[in-house]
């Protein structure tokens, strides 16, 4: 995709939230308290603030990265296969503080979750060492292929600038 004169902050903003709305799961990159780092991949909802939530295990080393360190980036990139270069592939970067949910507050995104991910959710749901985290979004960048990076911020991904360079 080229610049054009359609590509303002709105439409870009539209473009980077349809990207993050084609995906099931989120690349989750993590460090351990001893700066260790780790990426894996949860899958993930939006809240009403769309600030992505994934429900994960204790088990998995970055449910206790974040619980240490409660910051991560994650990351919904393009697939290899629908991109004709593999250096240019549509991506969207987002640096986020992560919050664990509990209570109240976390049942109307476990119902999300499980309308979305149906019995697997639901069987998740009774197992204790499970934890619902949501991440807000600090900063991070939309790139779309060479010359075609945006920066941005918040949930809703609003377009801040052009990155150069």
């Amino acid at each position: 995709m080229r610049n054009t004169p359609s590509d303002g902050p709105r439409a870009l903003q539209r473009q980077a939230r349809a990207l993050r709305e084609r995906f099931d799961t989120v690349l989750l990159a993590t460090a351990s308290s001893d700066g260790i780092p780790l990426i894996s991949y949860a899958p993930f909802v939006l809240d009403d603030e769309e600030a992505v939530c994934i429900y994960v295990s204790e088990l998995a080393g970055h449910t206790r990265n974040l619980a240490d360190r409660p910051v991560a980036s994650l990351m919904f990139i393009v697939d290899e296969s629908q991109t004709r270069n593999p250096f240019a592939r549509e991506r969207l970067v987002l640096q986020c503080r992560a919050q664990e949910v509990r209570g109240k507050p976390a049942r109307p995104l476990l119902e999300r979750m499980e309308a979305r991910f149906g019995s697997t959710m639901e069987l998740l749901r009774t197992l204790p060492d499970f934890h619902l985290f949501r991440f807000q979004v600090e900063n991070g960048s939309y790139v779309r292929g060479f010359g075609q990076a945006w920066s941005l911020e918040g949930n809703e991904l609003k377009i801040a600038e052009l990155k150069r360079g």
